[in-house]
């Protein structure tokens, strides 16, 4: 048997991307931090300083896709994000439905409306977490 894995799940946003931590040994997921990004493209040294101090094996990324699944201007960026981090940092990366996390870590934190700024990188953190904990619960 392998050896369970530490996972970064990312709720890539053009300015903001949410990040959590996982565990396949709990198959748990926690929300960690957010990166600040523009147009979507973050600081890759915060990016690499997460990775030197989680050392993961395998990074999450949300894929926002419309309601009835099929894809938007969004998914484009999230799987370029995606792409640039198994490029460059060389660990592999899959994408994880993200449907409906954002109204989730929403009703999780009480609030009614995702305009409310002074929450937004909480919102960001809890959608990492919904993100990378649905990816541990269909292991």
């Amino acid at each position: 048997m392998s050896t369970p894995r530490t996972i970064l799940g990312f709720d890539h946003g053009l300015k903001n991307i949410g990040v959590a931590v996982g565990q396949e040994l709990t198959g748990t997921a926690n929300p960690l931090t957010v990166i600040k990004a523009r147009d979507g493209i973050p600081n890759w040294d915060d990016i690499q300083t997460l990775l030197d101090e989680w050392k993961p094996q395998l990074l999450i990324v949300g894929l926002p896709l419309n309601m009835d699944g099929t894809e938007q201007a969004m998914t484009k960026a999230s799987r370029k994000f995606g792409n640039r981090l198994n490029g460059r940092f060389q660990i592999p990366v899959e994408w994880q439905d993200e449907r409906l996390t954002t109204f989730e870590a929403l009703e999780q934190l009480g609030i009614h409306s995702k305009l409310q700024a002074n929450h937004r990188d909480d919102v960001d953190r809890i959608s990492a977490q919904l993100i990378l904990q649905s990816w541990l619960n269909e292991q």
